[in-house]
């Protein structure tokens, strides 16, 4: 089963993987700040990802990995 990790570090929450993310699944955590004051990605749904590693080729920051 595939699934995203976001590295909070790095994260800076541009909200590109949001965009791009063909099911949806990607999402701003609005409920957690990082130390830089950003709300970083998240997957929702990790049932339902596919691993397409879209989200991964789209962020700037490479703050995200692919499982498959």
């Amino acid at each position: 089963m595939a699934r995203i990790s976001v590295d909070h570090v790095f994260c800076k929450g541009c909200g590109l993987c949001v965009d791009v993310c063909p099911v949806g699944i990607v999402q701003l955590d609005s409920s957690v700040i990082t130390a830089k004051g950003y709300h970083p990605a998240s997957c929702i749904d990790d049932e339902k990802c596919t691993g397409c590693a879209t989200c991964a080729t789209m962020c700037p920051d490479v703050a995200i990995t692919v499982w498959r």
